[in-house]
């Protein structure tokens, strides 16, 4: 399944780490950020989350719902989270079904390759970025340019 800006974003739900179940449709009328990144507590992904975390502020403001996504546990998030401070929901797509849904599955098995989705209130695709190379991360000001103009060209429905 090809996955690209404009179209409708399918629908799931995950675990968070808490054992609360997430669910996409839920979201609609505000616009959602989708971090997919490969593991808790590696290199990258902790200072991806990291930086995400020191600048929460911004994303808040926005007003968008941003949750992160890897192929790990709801226990190996809990713990990262817990271990890092981080504000925002980390849901668990152990068998990553959710990774292959928005073509954000990695080279490396088994794991979610690094990616950012944004979807507006609407409940559309609005941006979709997949870095092939899980050495670099997002920039934060990307994402939140992409908040933006998801915001503006889908306005929230009530």
């Amino acid at each position: 399944m090809k996955v690209e800006t404009g179209q409708k974003a399918t629908d799931f739900i995950l675990k968070d780490g808490e054992g609360n179940d997430w669910r996409l449709s839920n979201q609609r009328g505000k616009t959602v950020v989708l971090l997919f990144y490969p593991g808790d507590e590696t290199p990258v992904c902790t200072r991806q989350l990291c930086s995400l975390r020191d600048r929460w502020e911004e994303y808040v403001a926005t007003g968008a719902e941003v949750v992160g996504i890897s192929t790990d546990t709801t226990q190996a998030h809990r713990k990262f989270a817990a271990h890092h401070s981080l504000p925002l929901r980390l849901l668990a797509d152990t068998d990553g079904k959710v990774a292959k849904l928005y073509g954000a599955t990695s080279w490396l098995p088994g794991r979610a390759a690094r990616a950012v989705v944004v979807v507006d209130g609407a409940g559309r695709i609005s941006y979709r970025k997949v870095l092939p190379l899980s050495l670099f991360r997002p920039k934060d000001d990307e994402i939140i340019a992409a908040i933006r103009a998801a915001q503006e060209s889908a306005p929230a429905q009530g």
